[in-house]
């Protein structure tokens, strides 16, 4: 994805507000605090499977599922700081550091994933162009609701409801996507990924099935899996999921375009840990590269420039962050449950 701060847009909105962020040293990398936060996520990680081995074939295993699910999720969010360059000056590294903490470590295929992220930076919630709200099975405006067929049609009456019972379904689905992208020829280091998600896989289920018993097993991929996909989806929900959708008719600048699409996550530092810091999603759409550590700093500098042009900036608690994305699903469906059902 292109670096925004590189474009050729001086005398733009955008181009004025980098300067700002530019001076004020923020887009500098945090070598001190990557090198705290990977140190912390290793240990943990480690610590989570020593907490399993030591757990054996007892039920307490639902516990350790639930602590690793928190320990993947923070894996993923500093494979995402990777993909965006955030963490190393080259591309090498990031490259290397990213595969092993997405393909070995989670099982997610990071190449895939990244590609598909920077999709979605360059065009969030535009119908045609974010594959973060393609229709595949809620639906997200009403055009995708009139053009919606089975299984997202179905859902969309009460996807609101369902909303956070399916995320729970979400690992499963990333792991499928992950294996299913191999089979494009256009991914970069496909082989490198396949060798990577088979060895996670291969040493995942083989400790699982080799400690527990059957039942005890499926019970920890149930709940591990489960709450891993639940924990990812519910950091990224909040994010842009009701705010405004545009299609290929509306002309927006960049700066518009990723702060009208994006909503701020308001709390405090255990806020910040627990969305890895990607509740200040506006800065981070604004200035995908600029290292997660710096995003609190960006924020009144972006709001008050936001407030100076006259851009709406909306920030609010994660509970009615929830409640508007959740209100927008509701409503979506609106048309399907006073019409008369139909495949």
């Amino acid at each position: 994805m292109a670096d925004p701060v590189t474009l050729d847009t001086r005398g733009s909105d955008f181009a004025r507000l980098s300067r700002r962020i530019a001076e004020a040293g923020l887009l500098d990398r945090r070598p001190v605090y990557y090198a705290v936060r990977f140190c912390l996520a290793v240990a943990a990680y480690a610590g989570g499977w020593a907490l399993f081995w030591w757990a054996g074939d007892s039920w307490l295993q639902l516990l350790v599922a639930a602590v690793l699910a928190v320990v993947f999720a923070q894996f993923g969010f500093l494979a995402h700081d990777l993909g965006h360059r955030q963490v190393f000056r080259t591309r090498r590294p990031g490259d290397v550091v990213g595969l092993l903490a997405g393909n070995l470590c989670i099982g997610l295929g990071w190449g895939w994933w990244n590609a598909k992220h920077n999709r979605h930076h360059a065009n969030p919630n535009h119908d045609d162009h974010d594959p973060d709200v393609s229709p595949a099975v809620i639906v997200w405006s009403n055009d995708q609701v009139r053009q919606s067929r089975g299984l997202p049609r179905f859902v969309a009456r009460w996807q609101a409801f369902l909303f956070f019972p399916l995320l729970t379904l979400e690992a499963w689905h990333l792991h499928v996507a992950s294996f299913r992208a191999l089979g494009n020829p256009a991914l970069k280091r496909r082989w490198v990924e396949l060798v990577l998600l088979t060895a996670h896989f291969a040493v995942y289920f083989g400790v699982v099935f080799a400690t527990l018993s059957p039942g005890r097993a499926v019970a920890f991929l149930l709940v591990h899996q489960g709450l891993f996909g639940l924990y990812l989806g519910s950091t990224f929900a909040p994010n842009h999921k009701g705010m405004p959708m545009f299609t290929k008719a509306d002309k927006l600048d960049f700066l518009r375009k990723q702060v009208l699409t994006s909503r701020n996550v308001k709390g405090g530092p255990f806020r910040d840990v627990l969305f890895g810091q990607l509740n200040y999603q506006i800065e981070h759409h604004l200035f995908p590269n600029m290292p997660a550590p710096n995003l609190r700093h960006a924020q009144p500098i972006v709001r008050d420039y936001c407030a100076s042009i006259g851009v709406d900036y909306l920030e609010t608690g994660v509970l009615e962050s929830y409640g508007q994305a959740l209100r927008h699903l509701h409503d979506v469906g609106a048309p399907l449950r006073a019409a008369p059902a139909r495949a």
